[in-house]
């Protein structure tokens, strides 16, 4: 089901939370010729935060930060393509289970028609979860 496991970076960018925030950012960052491979974001009252795995997130960041971003940090995760099929996600959280590793965070996206599904972790110890994933 795991068929690759390696650890990436993620851009998390803060911003206040209002209508068009996301079209702004993918705006920026594909008219600078980068791909946004993975994303996800959340509200929380006046502040929103969007996290982003993109084919370039240095070039991005600079982007983002250039058109006025403040807050754009740049984070460990954990990246794994699974196969597209009912249970692979609980075979990854049952590995991170039984290892004790807690997941602060996770994301991902699905592409049916046989190619691999890509989940994006941040986790209590992001190495101890690669080594779990390769055994």
């Amino acid at each position: 089901m795991l068929k690759k496991a390696q650890l990436g970076k993620e851009l998390s960018v803060t911003v206040v939370n209002k209508i068009g925030i996301l079209s702004d950012i993918s705006k920026i960052v594909s008219d600078h010729g980068i791909n946004i491979v993975a994303v996800a974001g959340y509200a929380k009252d006046s502040e929103a935060e969007i996290m982003l795995i993109t084919g370039d997130n240095l070039r991005a960041g600079d982007a983002l930060r250039k058109a006025g971003y403040k807050q754009v940090k740049e984070r460990e995760v954990v990246v794994v393509e699974l196969e597209d099929k009912p249970g692979a996600l609980k075979h990854i959280t049952t590995i991170l289970e039984g290892q004790g590793i807690d997941i602060r965070h996770i994301y991902g996206t699905t592409c049916p028609g046989g190619c691999p599904a890509t989940i994006v972790l941040s986790t209590s110890d992001n190495e101890k979860a690669l080594v779990a994933f390769r055994k």
